[in-house]
């Protein structure tokens, strides 16, 4: 853990602070955000507002809340489960999204290629049109994209 030190202040031999200008004591410098950290927290929380969206949608699909959609109840067990994971894992992911930390970008990248994958093996369980695939399977290549690009930044 790091000591509080003056700003401008040299250690002798001894390790003893010696005084050179200033009286500011600090922990470290603050590093400024750069150009491609700031667009990948918009990109993080735009998509987590499209992901609590998402979440309230199949939390409405459970409460029967669509006028004419097939009752949760009558829907095949497999069926059932693959909407509860994405009634809990889509807010999981769009928490963690917003709070733009790493746990939040690993849960959100599990909700989406999850989604993408049962889309496209298992169609019955998780019926998704093709625009809607390529869509999710664009934010994932974007967000890989920003962050390759944020990490590459010189801080």
């Amino acid at each position: 853990m790091r000591g509080l030190t003056k700003v401008g202040a040299t250690r002798d031999g001894r390790g003893r602070a010696s005084e050179m200008s200033g009286d500011r004591i600090e922990r470290s410098p603050r590093v400024p955000q750069t150009g491609w950290d700031v667009v990948l927290v918009w990109f993080m929380r735009l998509t987590a507002l499209f992901w609590v969206a998402k979440g309230i949608s199949t939390w409405a699909t459970i409460l029967d809340v669509f006028p004419g959609a097939r009752p949760f109840e009558a829907e095949p067990l497999g069926r059932q489960t693959v909407i509860v994971y994405f009634a809990v894992i889509d807010f999981m992911a769009a928490i963690g999204l917003w709070l733009t930390s790493a746990w939040g970008g690993v849960v959100w990248l599990l909700a989406a290629t999850s989604a993408v994958t049962l889309a496209i093996l298992t169609p019955h369980l998780l019926p998704m049109p093709l625009p809607a695939i390529a869509v999710h399977g664009g934010i994932i290549v974007i967000y890989f994209a920003l962050s390759w690009a944020a990490a590459r930044e010189v801080r």
